[in-house]
Order: C-alpha cells, then sequence, then structure tokens
C-alpha cells in the first residue's frame, strides 16, 4: 500500500535536507532569488519509480515563457512528463512551458507532473531555478509580496488559452471521516410521482446513513395523505388521487417531522422527458454525410444540490467499430439538468474516433467538493464546455483509413457544473508503438475501458485502460485539489503480471472482493488489487459479459460470472471474486458472445446463470434448473418483490418457468449500440431502490426515463449509497454495457441490507 500521502515545506535557502525515500507526498519549497518559488511534491513511490508533481509560482514581473531547471543528486532519471516538456542530461533536468501555461502573471503559478526511476535513495532537489534564476521564495526586492492587479482578472480564460488546472476547491472534504468510510453523495430525496392506474405511486430515497428509525410523511399539496408515519418501503400509492397532483415528503426523525423535500417529478405517462438539444451534422473529408443521435449516458450531482444531472455522449451515424476503416463525425459530451437545461457541451474534435470503444466518459467526484467532475480522454482540438482549445485547433491526425494513429493522447478532468478544463494531462498508456497491441491497422490500439473505484478505501481515483485482446495497461488517477496524479499504473508487459496479458474483457467491473475496505479491478478474467498489482488471472481469456456482486449468498464473498470467446476455453464460469477459484464452467463451445447471472426466478436460491451459446438455466451450482430466458442482456429491479427483471431493447420482462411476462413496453423510443440493444443508462436514479431505465427518443429530441408504477414492500437504502452499486453505475457505460450490481444480495429470501460505511458529501 501506499505511504500516506504528508506535505513539508523547505527553503532550500536555509537548508539541503534531502527527502528521504519513501516518504511520498513530501514538498520542498525552493527559494534563492528573484522572485519565484518552486513546490517539488513526490506524489508516489513504488519500487523502482516515483511519479511527481511541481508546481512554480513567479513572484516577480510577469514572464510569457518559463524553464524550471534542477540536478538530481541519487541518479534519478525522468521517463515521461505531462503539462511541460522534460529534458534530462546526466543529473542536470530542465522543463520548460508548453504552449497554454507559458503566461505567467505576478504570483501566478503553473504546475506539471512526470514519472521518474530510482534505485537506492530519492532525495529531493536542494534548489531550482526559474529561467535561469535559483528561486528564494520571496519576490524581487522593492516590490510588493502581492501586487494589486489594476483590472479583475477574468472568471473564464480565453477560449484558446486553457488552465491546466483550476484553484482547490472552496470546500475540502472532511480531514476525519469515519474510520474506512467511503465518500458518496449527498442526495435529496429523489421524490418521483408515477401514474398508476387510477393513482399515482409516489417514491423516494431512503438515504445510507439513515438508520431504520427513520419514518416519513408524505403531503399532497398540504394535506398529510398518510394516517400514521410510513415505517416500511419508501412509496405510497395515493388511490383516486389527480394525475397532476403535487407531493413533497417529510423524514420524521425521533418523532420529530423534518423540512419537506423538493416537489415530486411527474411522470404522468409512466415517464418523463428530458428535452434534448441535437448536435448539427456533417460531412466526412470523404464526401459522407452524418447525423447524431443519443447514445450512452451517466448521472453525477454536477452543482452539489442534492439531485442528479445526466451527461450524455453523442455519436454520429458514422460512428465506427475499431474493426472497421472510414472516417466518423466529431462525439459531443452535453450535461442537461433533468428539466432539459443544457449546461455544457464539449466538442472532442476530429481527433477522437467516434465508437463503442473510443470514448469512455467517468462522472464522479472525485476532489470531494460535492460536485462531480466529468473525465475522457481529449486530443488536440478538443474544446471544453467553456470553449478552451486542447492543443491545437488545425492539427488532424487522422490517415487515410480514417484511424487515429499518431498525434499527443490527453486525459482531461473537466469541472462537472460549467464543462471547463480543470486538469490535462497525457494519456496513459500511451499508443507506443501500434503493432504491439496486437495489429498493424489501429483494432486493438485503441480498445479503451474506463472506471472508477475506491482504492484507498476513502475517497475515489480514476481508471482508465487500454488493451484486453494481448497487452493490457491499466491507470489510477486521483483528483485532488484541482490536479490529476498519477497514483499507480499496471502494464501486463511488466514482470510478474504476464498472467493478465489477453485476459480482459470488453469492459471491467469494480468491487471489494477480499473484503478489506478497498475495491479491486476485476479486468476480465483477472482481477488487479487496489494497489495496482495482480490479484489473480484464471487464464480463460477474453470475452464480452462480467457480472460481479453477491450471486451465491449461501457462500461467504462475491462471485465472478463470465462468458469467454476462446474456443479452447470454458464457455462460461463461476468463481469466487477473491482468488479467482472456478466453482463451476461450462464445456469449450467457440465464442460465447453474451451471458447474464441474477435472482431472476424465486425458485432457485440465489443468481441464476445463462449465456447465449449453452442452453438452459444453470443454478449457483452450475446445475440446469430449466428454461433460458428469452433475452440475455440487461437487468432491472422493476416490480414489487427483490427477484430481477429481465431488460432488453425497450421491453422489461419477468422470468417464468413457461414463458416471460411482459412489465413495460417503452413507447417512441430506441435502444442504442446496434444489436446490443442497450438503454441510455438504466440504474437507481430516482425514488425508492427500484432502477429507472433511460431510452433515448426515436428522434432523439429527449431521453425518456421510465420509473415503476408498481408499490413494493421491501425496504432498501438508495442503490447509489451501496459503494460498488454506485461505481457500477459510472462504469455502466464502458464499451460493451453491462448491467450494474450491488455489494450485497437483493433477491429472494434476501437477509437485511447491511448499513453502508459511508459519509456523505
Amino acid at each position: 500500500m501506499h505511504p500516506s500521502r504528508q506535505r513539508l515545506t523547505v527553503l532550500a535557502a536555509a537548508t539541503a535536507a534531502a527527502v528521504v525515500a519513501g516518504a511520498a507526498g513530501a514538498v520542498v519549497a525552493s527559494a534563492a532569488a528573484v522572485g519565484c518559488r518552486v513546490d517539488y511534491q513526490v506524489t508516489n513511490e513504488w519500487q523502482g519509480g516515483f511519479g511527481a508533481n511541481v508546481t512554480i509560482t513567479n513572484l516577480g514581473d510577469p514572464i510569457n515563457g518559463w524553464t524550471v531547471a534542477w540536478s538530481y543528486a541519487a541518479g534519478q532519471q525522468v521517463s515521461q512528463a505531462w503539462n511541460a516538456t522534460v529534458s534530462q542530461s546526466g543529473a542536470q533536468v530542465s522543463a520548460r512551458n508548453v504552449d497554454y501555461n507559458g503566461a505567467l502573471a505576478t504570483n501566478g503559478t503553473a504546475s506539471f507532473g512526470f514519472n521518474a526511476s530510482w534505485t537506492s535513495s530519492n532525495p529531493a532537489p536542494a534548489s531550482f531555478t526559474l529561467n535561469g534564476v535559483t528561486c528564494t521564495g520571496a519576490p524581487p526586492t522593492g516590490e510588493p509580496t502581492t501586487p494589486a492587479p489594476t483590472t479583475p482578472p477574468p472568471t473564464t480564460p480565453p477560449p484558446t488559452t486553457p488552465p491546466p488546472t483550476t484553484p482547490p476547491p472552496t470546500t475540502p472534504p472532511p480531514t476525519n471521516p469515519p474510520a474506512g468510510a467511503k465518500q458518496l453523495e449527498n442526495l435529496d430525496r429523489g421524490l418521483v410521482s408515477v401514474r398508476s392506474g387510477n393513482g399515482n405511486l409516489v417514491s423516494w430515497r431512503l438515504l445510507g446513513t439513515e438508520t431504520s428509525g427513520v419514518s416519513f410523511n408524505l403531503y399532497r399539496g398540504t394535506t398529510k395523505v398518510n394516517a400514521n408515519p410510513i415505517t416500511g418501503a419508501t412509496n405510497y400509492l395515493d388511490s383516486g388521487a389527480a394525475a397532476g397532483s403535487t407531493y413533497t415528503v417529510r423524514a420524521v426523525v425521533g418523532g420529530t417531522e423534518q423540512a419537506a423535500s423538493a416537489p415530486a417529478l411527474q411522470f404522468a405517462n409512466g415517464y418523463l422527458d428530458v428535452p434534448l438539444q441535437v448536435p448539427p451534422g456533417g460531412t466526412t473529408p470523404s464526401g459522407e454525410s452524418y447525423t447524431y443521435s443519443a447514445n450512452d449516458a451517466s448521472v453525477g450531482d454536477l452543482n452539489g444540490d442534492g439531485s442528479y444531472e445526466i451527461v450524455l455522449k453523442w455519436d454520429p451515424s458514422n460512428a465506427k467499430d475499431n474493426s472497421q476503416s472510414g472516417y466518423t463525425g466529431n462525439v459531443y459530451v452535453d450535461a442537461y439538468t433533468l428539466t432539459g437545461t443544457r449546461l455544457w457541451r464539449i466538442d472532442l474534435g476530429r481527433n477522437i474516433r467516434a465508437g463503442a470503444h473510443y470514448t469512455q466518459f467517468q462522472v464522479y467526484d472525485y476532489d470531494g467538493d460535492g460536485r462531480a467532475e466529468v473525465a475522457m480522454k481529449t486530443a488536440d482540438g478538443t474544446r471544453s464546455g467553456t470553449g478552451q482549445l486542447i492543443g491545437s485547433s488545425s492539427a488532424d491526425y487522422r490517415n487515410s483509413s480514417g484511424y487515429v494513429l499518431s498525434g499527443p493522447e490527453y486525459l482531461t478532468m473537466f469541472n462537472g457544473q460549467t464543462g471547463a478544463i480543470a486538469s490535462t494531462v497525457t494519456y496513459d498508456p500511451p499508443r507506443g508503438t501500434v503493432s504491439s497491441w496486437g495489429d498493424s491497422y489501429g483494432n486493438r490500439v485503441d480498445r479503451f475501458l474506463a472506471g472508477t473505484a475506491y482504492l484507498d478505501g476513502q475517497r475515489p481515483s480514476l481508471i482508465m485502460a487500454r488493451g484486453y485482446y494481448t497487452r493490457a495497461v491499466i491507470a489510477a488517477w486521483d483528483f485532488r485539489n484541482g490536479s490529476l496524479t498519477k497514483r499507480w499504473t499496471f502494464d501486463s508487459n511488466s514482470s510478474g503480471n504476464g498472467a493478465a496479458a489477453g485476459q480482459g474483457n470488453h469492459q471491467l467491473s469494480v468491487a471489494d472482493v477480499d473484503n478489506d475496505g478497498r475495491q479491486e479491478i476485476v479486468y476480465g478474467a483477472a482481477t488487479i488489487d487496489d494497489n495496482g498489482r495482480l490479484l489473480y488471472s484464471t487464464g480463460n481469456g477474453h470475452g464480452d459479459a462480467l457480472h460481479v456482486g453477491d450471486l451465491d449468498p449461501g457462500r461467504a464473498g462475491l462471485e465472478v460470472f463470465k462468458v469467454d470467446e476462446d474456443g479452447s476455453k470454458p464457455s462460461s464460469w463461476f468463481a469466487d471474486a477473491r482468488t479467482g477459484q472456478i466453482l463451476w464452467s461450462t464445456p469449450a463451445s467457440g465464442d460465447n458472445g453474451r451471458g447474464v447471472s441474477a435472482d431472476i426466478w424465486a425458485g432457485s436460491p440465489g443468481a441464476e446463470s445463462w449465456s447465449a451459446a449453452v442452453s438452459g438455466l444453470s443454478n449457483t451450482r452450475g446445475q440446469n434448473i430449466g428454461r433460458k430466458p428469452s433475452s440475455t442482456n440487461f437487468l432491472a429491479w422493476w416490480d414489487g418483490d427483490p427477484v430481477r427483471e429481465l431488460l432488453d431493447a425497450t421491453k422489461i420482462d419477468k422470468y417464468g418457468t413457461g414463458g416471460e411476462t411482459r412489465l413495460l413496453d417503452g413507447s417512441g423510443v430506441a435502444s442504442n449500440n446496434g444489436t446490443k440493444s442497450t438503454p441510455s443508462l438504466s440504474g437507481d436514479i430516482l425514488g425508492d431502490w427500484r432502477e429507472e431505465v433511460i431510452w433515448r427518443t426515436t428522434d432523439s429530441r429527449a431521453l425518456r426515463i421510465y420509473s415503476t408504477p408498481t408499490p413494493t414492500s421491501t425496504r432498501i437504502y438508495t442503490l447509489m449509497h451501496d459503494p460498488q452499486y454506485r461505481v457500477a453505475i459510472a462504469w455502466q457505460n464502458t464499451a460493451y454495457n453491462q448491467p450494474p450490481h450491488p455489494g450485497f444480495f437483493i433477491g429472494d429470501q434476501m437477509s437485511g441490507p447491511p448499513t453502508p460505511n459511508i459519509y456523505l458529501r
């Protein structure tokens, strides 16, 4: 595990004491001369390597262009840098600004980072120079420490000059959260009113931090509709009420009624439409016209008000699988409130290709300020939601086949409220040699995955990955105080990691498989521990679908169900998620393209598992217990019992031994991603613990959110306060979308849900 981060400021003019290797996070504030200070921080260390972040503060006159230089005393060698161009000759290192961060006003700052190697020790540099002048941490003689600006600084940087970072959050995360508690969103009640027969089903969130003693009063207008406080499930069927009735709910704690919730969202026809603004189409360099359709979506509290906003990816009609040549239109990413107000639009530009495997976007509150950020891979020509440009607007790295196999690659964290750039770094894993990923034309090199994981057990980290057919590389990033910093990188090419090569899926999952309070990356048939080391590999290879959860409540821990493509390996298998021990498997049968595992039938304990290439339905012991469902796709908790339903294309069905019962036919909507037939998003985003489904309307002029009209007697806190489920919603849009699973069992004869160890921001 990583050492605890500590921050120590030392004036180099006063002392030349070296920072002891292993004290990751130590900072030297170097100083010596005319108006500059350099803060050098080792952000993480591993055997033979370390990552560092450097912040320059210009205390003198404004400058336009900077070079910071220092000397290493122990043979450290810089290998990779971001937000600066770094070169090294022997012990001497110099870092020069890039195009967007060269101008430094008086008291202005710029930050850059790098990875480097070390051997026996890793002392910090004793001094630094800025443009040839030694930094002392003091302003030039006679100059004020903080000169007053003659004009107020602009609140939004010029569109062509994006800052590499934003200031630290104004509301820092708590310094002493409960031991082992994970930070999650401070959500409101998410109150919804869904027309149900001649009445309204009103439902709301129970928070994960609330005890079973919390009860509720429901009001229609000013009239309380319940005779006694509601102590069971957080829903109420208001029979005979008018379709347009307004509702609020109030918690009752210790006999005292609390403040009213926000008014309920109205699902008068069983759904809520969120209006969209369709991007204009265009024409490729080869003369092909294209239009846009709403594609995958995610949710996050972008403005900190306790309710979710929607982040939506727009795909052009000429989006391509990586195996297909041809130009594509630009990819756009929008943010909308649930009332249809567009907050911003990001244009990823011509150097990001469109398709299911290219843009995996993550929406999560990474810095702990109570507002979610949005992260994705970017390139030259990307424009933020405020018009800021990354790199060059004229650069075009597309080859004649439409692939982008050269040019810089970036990872950008965007402000979720404004769409502005918060931090941009060089994308890791880098492209390197195209053919080293399994082919030379650009298919396997650009297979990307993304996720979010609580690697330290308390705060979320961003996961970005590349490759799974052959080489697999996974990078973990932290976003703290306005900057992205590397936590670790896992590479199947590195010594000891070879068993992970070729084991990845078209998606990943995140779960605390070893029950140590920290989450792991289930990367197909291999699992990476929270510290970036290989936990295990089953060796069963690549596949198209993966499920991780408490699939067998009769045994301790979590389980994995996965299907495979390798004709010499099991077509599907069920394993202990902690060790990778195969509990049961089905014979090899070639490419088994789809598989699902969930408790869909009360006639058998725990989850049932099934797949495209295997006959029948398997129980937790791998025994065939009957008819296979008619769909092998998504899942949703929809009706009143805790057994899960089948979600496929634009319908929801309930499984039965003799056939399915249709519960919902989506009206005027379409599914996404071709034959995958997946929704834009499905998850517990509103109301009680049951799941909503979001489809695009057929003309993409709205996202249509469906919520169940069926009462339930089961009381469960919002699934978004279960850490495994919450990060599953974040990774759901990754490549071949898969449904979310919580970290505890929900199904027939379930025990009471465990109280999550969380704190809310």
